[in-house]
């Protein structure tokens, strides 16, 4: 297979990641590369490219080929040329899981030899959430690590995109080993008023940028305490967590204390609830020449304090760019330990209404039994005999014994094919109660 037309050069031969002063003393060179899908995701990966974030190699993946025109990353792959003729998913995952699936020899091409894999998607719309999941899978079978950073939309842009979003997550989280996941709902705690929508949604791309190099500096930086690929494949492979980020740089006598107090106020870290709820947590810290011990012993007593139930994998270097300051990035990981149905239940949950949301007690596991007990019939011998004679004699235990399943054929839902079942506690609703409760019509 040959690339698609959307390709501004010919299909391009994938470059091993070019050596730098700093990966130069790393054993054993990783091959990184980092995928943008979707209008989000491109914009997001121009931003990492903007950044001069250095050797992985860089794709930008879109089904509308006039935005894939205009991006700035020179490879690029146009996803499902054939079915979509580049006028993009319409915001419809389907046809953007569709559009990967045409193209999922390319993916697995360009996969090939990764050691990791960085997704950047935003969810929500077509190609990004339903594509996302199709990469990351074929990322697996290449065999490399799969890291996502993806986006959720504003609450403004309606109930269909958060429910889009939400299942596309929990499509992500079964495919990736890890999800950073940015709710941009967030960054409202973040903005003033005067925040343009503009630089609402730049922020939100330079949040992603931050996310893929928290996890890569310390893997490209030798340091004092090295955080290193096997460290981060323990924390992430095959554990599929949803994991979030944040970053803080302090100046001064005090920067140990206000790197703390600013991570604890962080939107995504929810003042420090999310680092309590954590099974690991990834700490990445860079200072200058004049860092002190009793600086890093500070500031580890107070993350640790507020992790006590997570492992702790700390990364320590020293730049002299940094003089006088200090910077830290944490990446903390929650592992989803719940079965499919229990995922299923978690995203239809979610993506309800807050209206409906509130009167769902997330505690009760089994629905309660009827307290009414139906009173038994006041019946003569007499009329039982009248009874059993009109039934032809049979008993109710012989009746029950001849029922059977009618041999009805199952038609089509029509335009309801596609709909989302409707889950209360396990059970489909949509499923007639006598079905679902195995009550014998007699």
């Amino acid at each position: 297979m040959s690339f698609s037309i959307a390709m501004t050069s010919p299909a391009p031969e994938i470059p091993a990641a070019p050596a730098t002063p700093a990966a130069a003393d790393i054993p054993q060179k990783l091959a990184v590369r980092v995928f943008g899908v979707g209008g989000a995701g491109c914009a997001a990966l121009a931003q990492l490219a903007a950044d001069d974030f250095g050797p992985p190699c860089l794709f930008a993946l879109n089904t509308d080929s006039r935005d894939l025109d205009q991006s700035a990353i020179p490879q690029k792959l146009l996803l499902g040329a054939k079915r979509l003729r580049g006028l993009g998913a319409g915001a419809d995952p389907d046809e953007g899981r569709a559009a990967a699936e045409d193209d999922v020899e390319q993916l697995r091409a360009l996969c090939k030899d990764a050691s990791i894999v960085f997704i950047l998607a935003g969810l929500g719309a077509g190609t990004g959430t339903g594509a996302a999941p199709v990469l990351a899978q074929a990322a697996k079978e290449a065999g490399a690590l799969v890291l996502a950073v993806v986006t959720l939309p504003f609450e403004f842009e309606g109930a269909r995109r958060q429910r889009q979003a939400q299942l596309g997550l929990h499509q992500l989280k079964s495919a990736a080993d890890a999800v950073i996941c940015l709710p941009n709902q967030k960054l409202f705690k973040t903005l003033d008023g005067k925040t343009s929508l503009w630089e609402g949604f730049q922020i939100s791309n330079r949040l992603v940028a931050e996310g893929v190099r928290g996890v890569w500096r310390p893997l490209s930086r030798p340091g004092l305490i090295n955080i290193d690929f096997a460290n981060l494949c323990a924390a992430t492979r095959g554990r599929h967590a949803e994991s979030c980020f944040a970053t803080a740089e302090a100046a001064g006598d005090q920067r140990a204390t206000q790197i703390v107090e600013q991570l604890l106020a962080h939107p995504l870290l929810e003042g420090g609830k999310t680092l309590a709820e954590s099974d690991t947590v990834l700490l990445s810290l860079v200072g200058g020449p004049d860092l002190t011990l009793a600086e890093v012993d500070r500031l580890m007593a107070q993350v640790n304090r507020h992790c006590e139930k997570a492992q702790v994998i700390m990364g320590a270097a020293i730049d002299d760019a940094l003089a006088g300051r200090l910077s830290v990035t944490i990446i903390a990981s929650r592992h989803q330990r719940e079965s499919g149905v229990g995922l299923e239940m978690s995203a239809t949950r979610s993506s309800a209404p807050p209206a409906l949301s509130e009167f769902i007690d997330p505690t009760i596991t089994e629905r309660p039994p009827s307290r009414f007990v139906a009173p038994a019939p006041d019946l003569t011998a007499e009329k039982k005999e009248q009874l059993l004679a009109r039934q032809g004699g049979r008993s109710r235990k012989k009746i029950s014994r001849l029922q059977r399943e009618l041999p009805l054929e199952i038609v089509s839902k029509g335009r309801f094919e596609k709909s989302e079942p409707t889950l209360r506690h396990g059970e489909d609703l949509d499923v007639p109660t006598y079905i679902r409760r195995g009550v014998a019509l007699n």
